[in-house]
């Protein structure tokens, strides 16, 4: 008898229980060999005074089981509670959420009966990194961090998905046009990654219209890889279409832990009353199987569920009026079915892949060297109102070289991103928050004619200088040339 694999289970909140409870009846009754370590997560653990939502006991069972289904939580409103999806992501190195999205025509309804969709979304990074700060009266900030390990985890991911799934095509979505350096990484490491799948057809589109084609025409689509943020909007979009958002599930792979949930949140409006459907949450334990690779029960609660799809038993979000069944006995009906396959929709098969079992798989990115990195100049974010940009440059410039001679001159002030000095114009709008851009006037060590840089000295010395005025800076960033490429982007109109 196959030994039972141990994985870590949490009931969540609001309708959490209800569905868990379906899918692991469902489960059982399809053979899969689990041994379920239940833990408690969600409101009762933040309301506890646990602020990440996650005790260190539960922390300790993912760790040992390796393998995570959950169910939706609930966070508290209010401020001071960190979503438990994200740290987790994060915290465990989930990097890849994997979100198939298919339509069920004529038995769900929707207008695109083609549609067959997997998001593959960056799931550690970008927006989601969560780093915030009030800069100013008027001015908040997120930064966006993107990575090339985090860019090439999961392009290499996308692709071998595909490869592994029998899939043809890898559409890359960023906004790179904009954000030349971040999501310009993106595509980058899209375009040296797709190279090496010479047998995937490979294209990058920008996420606007990337978004609007999906909306109108899924089916032209097939395995779809995204940055964090654009990932979760189009995973909803794309779940939507399909007929419902409730029938989505996703996997959250990492390197050495994955989870395994409903795309849904916990629905507390109508949790107690047996009605919610459970499909997500199986669709993710499908998933799930196949991961830990009992590939035969994965297919079979896959089809038993599709043929329940077919017979028309259905829960009330999908369901004529009247003729809706409550969440047990949705999951009877599925279990009734174990054994059997759809006559109309089509039925699935799982099989471990030969790519995955003869082949030696790819490391996930490739360390490169360190780049040639120097010193050229410094942003300084200052908070002022009531001033305009030229007497703030006409001040600054003065403080660039006294009392202490730093060896910088001012090169330009932005504000949101767009230059008012030099030559900025009467209609731009200006808030509170301006970005002063100071350039390095010394010539680099090799001597004169090469390209001036900058010393951490003189910028601690201007700093004092401003300090000294009562010039109140609110941060910096350190600008740079990685051999020789500048690491900064101009400013709007520059």
């Amino acid at each position: 008898m196959q030994q039972k694999t141990p994985i870590t289970v949490a009931y969540g909140d609001g309708i959490g229980p209800e569905i868990m409870q379906a899918t692991l009846q469902i489960l059982e009754a399809a053979g899969a060999q689990i041994a379920p370590e239940v833990i408690e997560i969600g409101e009762k653990i933040y309301l506890a005074g646990n602020t990440a939502g996650i005790a260190p006991t539960a922390w300790a069972s993912l760790r040992r089981t390796k393998v995570f289904l959950k169910a939706p939580i609930t966070t508290p409103s209010g401020s001071g509670y960190k979503s438990l999806n994200v740290t987790v992501r994060k915290t465990l190195g989930l990097y890849a959420n994997v979100r198939p999205c298919a339509a069920y025509h004529p038995f769900v309804p929707t207008l695109h009966p083609k549609m067959d969709v997997v998001i593959v979304r960056e799931n550690e990074e970008d927006l989601y990194a969560g780093i915030e700060h009030r800069q100013t009266d008027e001015v908040f900030q997120c930064l966006k961090l993107i990575t090339r390990p985090g860019c090439e985890k999961i392009v290499r991911y996308a692709f071998d998905y595909a490869v592994q799934h029998g899939r043809s095509k890898v559409t890359c979505m960023t906004k790179d046009n904009i954000m030349k350096m971040t999501d310009g990484l993106f595509h980058k490491v899209f375009d040296e990654i797709s190279a090496q799948y010479p047998n995937i057809k490979a294209d990058h589109m920008i996420i606007d219209i990337g978004a609007a084609r999906l909306a109108s025409r899924p089916e032209a689509f097939d395995v779809i890889v995204t940055p964090n943020l654009y990932g979760d909007i189009i995973s909803d979009i794309a779940a939507e279409l399909t007929g419902s958002v409730g029938l989505g599930g996703s996997a959250n792979i990492g390197e050495h832990v994955a989870m395994f949930e409903a795309i849904h949140g916990s629905a507390p409006d109508i949790a107690g009353q047996g009605i919610a459907n459970p499909s997500g949450l199986l669709l993710g334990a499908v998933m799930m199987l196949v991961h830990i690779g009992q590939h035969a029960v994965a297919q079979r609660v896959h089809n038993a569920w599709l043929a329940t799809i077919e017979a028309g038993v259905l829960t009330s979000d999908l369901a004529a009026a009247g003729q809706a069944v409550g969440t047990q006995a949705f999951a009877q009906a599925v279990i009734a079915r174990l054994g059997q396959s759809p006559t109309k929709l089509l039925a699935v098969q799982y099989t471990a892949s030969a790519q995955q079992t003869t082949q030696t798989p790819k490391p996930l990115y490739t360390p490169r060297p360190p780049a040639q990195k120097a010193l050229v100049g410094v942003d300084v974010f200052v908070h002022t109102h009531g001033e305009s940009a030229e007497y703030l440059a006409g001040r600054l410039q003065t403080l660039a070289g006294q009392p202490r001679d730093t060896g910088l001159k001012l090169q330009m002030i932005t504000n949101r991103g767009v230059k008012v000095w030099p030559g900025g114009f009467p209609e731009t709008f200006c808030t509170d928050h301006w970005r002063c851009r100071f350039m390095s006037q010394t010539p680099g060590p090799s001597g004169p004619g090469q390209p001036p840089q900058a010393s951490h000295s003189g910028i601690i010395g201007l700093l004092e200088n401003l300090h000294d005025d009562g010039v109140d800076f609110i941060k910096i960033e350190n600008l740079c040339t990685f051999d020789g490429e500048p690491g900064f982007a101009l400013g709007q109109g520059q």
